[in-house]
């Protein structure tokens, strides 16, 4: 894979960070390219607290790291930076926060992961290969987020049916549970241009934490919309989709919609709902929440969303438990991916259980 660097490396710190992160990641096989192409791999994009420039990358394939330093410690250090990965149109966001004997680099997620690797001024080889071991399984990781819609659901679908009256059901008990984080307004930290570029890219119209599905048949699933508010689904299409399967030629998930309405994309997890369903016949029901449960099993690795890794990992998760059909993973430095026969039955189960801080390691 290829990387590059953009933007404006303005102190010496920095520039050290650069050139150590460019000769790790070159020593693990990957090629540096003095500018970014159209199809680059991943590209590190270099900005000021006080001008945060986006990277517009031209693919979806493109992995956009941005990177800032500070040398005041934040109050919260997530709400100070995450509006900066939104308004830089990042993947990542490596935040360096100055401190007395060296440094903290600070990983934020879109999933709102906040996870550090400390740099204490005493071995520089031991810092980057931290560093890198934390980059690379997550810049190469396989996006899996296209949608191919299909319009003809059959009329007596349109306005859903006992399965999709359940989903809207438990979309609004997660929002009583409050386990629907709020959403940063992508209006409120994007400008109008580049609000459009992530419309365009990316097909979504906002930020939403959390997901829920229920088995329509033995290929087909109902799923709940990218950027839907959870606790309101009601129109088919546009808050709860048909997903009819997964295309491997064209790295896409194949959704039926209604032909009188303006579809909406299917979360982001739509590929690691399908990998759950078509391995493990007797799961009914998935909910993903960005919360925690003590003492359950997790991913090793904090794979994106919407990632092809990050739904292998949990379903080799799922098929090593007890009973597949009622597990309840971990995702690392992220949230929940709960199976059960219903959704009730995971509601029932789940009870009592939830912790709202998902621990960072």
């Amino acid at each position: 894979m290829n990387f590059s660097f953009v933007g404006e490396v303005n102190s010496a710190f920095v520039k050290w960070i650069a050139n150590g992160i460019k000769a790790e990641l070159a020593a693990c096989g990957f090629e540096y390219c003095d500018e970014p192409t159209d199809n680059m791999g991943v590209v590190f994009n270099f900005v000021n607290k006080t001008g945060m420039k986006p990277y517009r990358r031209k693919a979806q394939a493109t992995f956009c790291v941005g990177v800032a330093e500070t040398d005041e410690t934040p109050d919260d250090i997530l709400r100070e930076a995450y509006p900066m990965l939104v308004r830089t149109l990042s993947n990542l966001f490596l935040y360096i926060i100055h401190t007395r004997h060296g440094c903290d680099v600070y990983f934020i997620t879109p999933e709102r992961g906040c996870y550090s690797v400390t740099y204490d001024r005493e071995s520089d080889q031991t810092f980057f290969r931290s560093v890198a071991e934390r980059l690379i399984p997550v810049v190469s990781s396989r996006l899996v987020i296209d949608n191919e819609f299909h319009y003809d659901l059959p009329e007596e679908l349109w306005n859903g049916d006992e399965i999709t009256a359940q989903l809207s059901e438990a979309g609004r008990k997660l929002d009583g549970l409050n386990l629907l984080p709020a959403p940063f307004p992508l209006e409120e930290l994007l400008s109008p241009q580049d609000l459009r570029h992530v419309k365009r890219l990316y097909g979504i119209g906002g930020l939403s934490y959390g997901n829920l599905s229920a088995r329509k048949d033995e290929r087909q699933f109902w799923m709940s919309a990218s950027g839907v508010n959870k606790g309101d689904m009601r129109v088919i299409g546009r808050d709860i989709l048909l997903v009819m399967g997964y295309s491997e030629e064209r790295n896409a998930m194949l959704l039926n919609v209604p032909a009188n309405v303006e579809p909406r994309r299917v979360s982001v997890d739509a590929i690691e709902h399908w990998m759950i369903y078509t391995q493990h016949p007797d799961v009914g029901a998935i909910v993903h929440i960005h919360a925690w449960i003590d003492g359950i099993p997790s991913t090793e690795i904090n794979y994106p969303c919407g990632t092809w890794e990050l739904a292998k990992a949990v379903s080799e998760l799922i098929s090593r438990s007890d009973d597949p059909s009622r597990a309840i993973i971990g995702l690392k430095n992220h949230g929940l991916t709960i199976t059960g026969h219903s959704l009730g039955e995971i509601f029932e189960r789940i009870d009592g259980r939830i912790v709202r801080q998902v621990p960072m390691t």
